[in-house]
């Protein structure tokens, strides 16, 4: 098995199966404090694996969290402006570090400018047994320029990696764009597509809403929407696999994804919401 594409897939997914997760019929949230994330949110996920006759095993465990943090200026503590913090953090458990005796953990974090919603820094620390990588992504929306470095913290003596991209309009990371589609309208039927930045390289993912049911899940039976994002193939985020994903968004003003199911060669992963936080709870946390 790619370790390598289970890990990075496996956190990809999950932030574009968060991504995608507006309510039928809703407006874009344009205004402060009306996203549905805010002032803070945690979701906590478990991965499972089947192939053959390996049925449901524990391969990784998912933790988002959504902070806001306020800027130094001269306004007013009632208009005081302020950065929106997403992290992220994807680790192995069970299947893996028991059969392979090995461990991944891959943590994201991206900060975001909230009125316009604008990616400003991504930083990714990516741990893979004793392998360590070290990346950072800044993104200038007035040249339309994004400057990528990698580096091995480990082994500062190594030349790190640099890439610079251009781009146009609205451009968001794997992690920050979890929370911006969860701000626009979706509705059956409906395809769209967006843009996302990737170890120094910009992506274009198309999304297809192929149907809304009920299906059983934490909060309950309740009324969810199926989104296929299109990240396999030549030119796209996961290049060089084969697979199809599904994923489970709850529709309600919660707009929470409740599930992602994604079959590949290598087998069969689904990934379930276990646990969900928002409000004060999760801003004491």
């Amino acid at each position: 098995m790619n370790l390598r594409f289970t890990k990075h897939v496996l956190l990809s997914v999950l932030a574009i199966a968060i991504c995608v997760v507006p309510s039928l019929g809703q407006k874009s949230v344009t205004t402060r404090g009306t996203m549905p994330f805010e002032p803070a949110e945690e979701l906590f996920y478990d991965a499972e694996f089947s192939k053959s006759v390996l049925r449901n095993l524990d391969v990784a465990e998912f933790k988002f969290r959504t902070t806001r943090n306020p800027i130094n200026t001269t306004s007013s503590e009632s208009n005081k402006p302020y950065s929106l913090t997403f992290s992220a953090e994807v680790s192995s458990k069970g299947f893996f570090t028991k059969l392979f005796n090995l461990r991944f953990r891959e943590r994201v974090e991206s900060v975001v400018e909230p009125v316009s919603f604008t990616i400003r820094k991504s930083t990714i620390l990516d741990e893979q047994g004793k392998r360590v990588r070290q990346s950072e992504t800044t993104f200038d929306p007035t040249k339309g320029e994004l400057s990528w470095t990698q580096k091995d913290p480990t082994d500062p003596s190594r030349e790190p990696r640099n890439a610079t991209a251009q781009f146009s309009g609205q451009l968001q990371d794997i992690l920050s764009a979890i929370y911006f589609i969860r701000t626009q309208p979706l509705a059956v039927g409906k395809s769209f597509e967006m843009f996302i930045s990737d170890s120094g390289h910009v992506y274009r993912v198309p999304v297809q809403v192929v149907e809304r049911k009920r299906m059983k899940t934490i909060f309950g039976k309740v009324n969810v929407f199926r989104v296929d994002p299109d990240i396999f193939g030549p030119d796209s985020l996961i290049e060089q696999e084969k697979g199809q994903i599904s994923l489970w968004i709850t529709d309600d003003n919660r707009r929470v994804p409740v599930g992602v199911k994604i079959k590949s060669d290598y087998g069969i992963f689904d990934i379930k919401l276990k646990r969900h936080v928002n409000g004060t709870e999760a801003a004491r946390n």
